[in-house]
């Protein structure tokens, strides 16, 4: 596990609903979340079958003001357990800075160490000139593309109701000085049970990139909560060594009602 995509970078970086300028999803407005939002995570490591927990990450949602634009400020908080730091220590913090009116990203921060590895990342999005200005340059980028964390929050307001099982959804974000082009393929709806519960879901599966931890394709599945929240619930997937499983665990003030909670497990 030396890679810098962790298992907490993937989860940062991938369980959500992405977007893409041009594919009619500009101009989504926030039905899904709200300020004071807060999302637990459990991040399991399974070798021989048994399940080991290395880990958590939590998101969170305050609103705040940014060169005089309220704005929601979203952080994703990521770190491993005490024991599990003498194998691998994960302390890594995502920050977005997203207009609360067109949820686009006007700000980007990425503070990460992961197992000796430290990476800090600092970007300014502008709007006007389509560029993104970082600590190391400016770089040009299309109309409403999203930073891994802003990602998560804006595509929870898809409706995908429009959608049938086998569909293709594109997205691209900016991460590390470039521009990455991806897709989710919707796989319909399922019933989950997980550490938390039992719940009616979303399910799909990203095509990643491969790497030294991930395997490239489409062996990732996320299931979400099939209500107005769209929060994941349930993470699976394959790596170079066992495989990973991601419980959602806890959470505070969302905007709705966890309706898709069949049961308590």
């Amino acid at each position: 596990m030396k890679s810098s995509r962790t298992v907490i970078f993937i989860l940062l970086s991938i369980i959500s609903f992405p977007l893409r300028a041009g594919d009619g999803f500009c101009g989504l407005k926030n039905t899904s979340f709200q300020a004071g939002e807060e999302i637990t995570f459990k991040v399991m490591y399974a070798v021989v079958g048994a399940h080991i927990g290395a880990g958590e990450v939590t998101f969170s949602t305050t609103l705040e003001t940014l060169n005089n634009k309220p704005v929601y400020h979203m952080v994703g908080d990521g770190k491993t357990y005490p024991f599990y730091d003498k194998i691998f220590k994960v302390r890594d913090r995502y920050e977005s800075y997203v207009d609360t009116a067109t949820l686009q990203p006007l700000k980007f921060i990425r503070n990460v160490y992961e197992g000796g590895y430290k990476k800090y990342e600092n970007v300014t999005f502008n709007k006007a000139t389509n560029t993104a200005i970082t600590n190391e340059g400016v770089y040009k980028i299309p109309d409403c593309i999203q930073d891994v964390l802003s990602a998560i929050f804006y595509a929870r307001n898809i409706n995908f109701d429009n959608y049938k099982p086998g569909d293709k959804i594109p997205f691209s974000i900016f991460l590390s000085n470039e521009k990455f082009d991806m897709y989710i393929r919707y796989q319909g709806k399922e019933i989950m049970k997980t550490k938390y519960g039992k719940f009616r879901t979303i399910k799909f599966k990203p095509l990643l990139i491969k790497g030294t931890l991930f395997e490239g394709g489409e062996k990732m599945t996320v299931w979400v909560s099939d209500d107005p929240n769209h929060i994941p619930v349930r993470i699976e997937s394959p790596i170079t060594v066992g495989s990973i499983k991601v419980d959602m665990i806890g959470y505070k003030n969302l905007r709705h009602q966890l309706s898709s909670l069949v049961s308590l497990r």
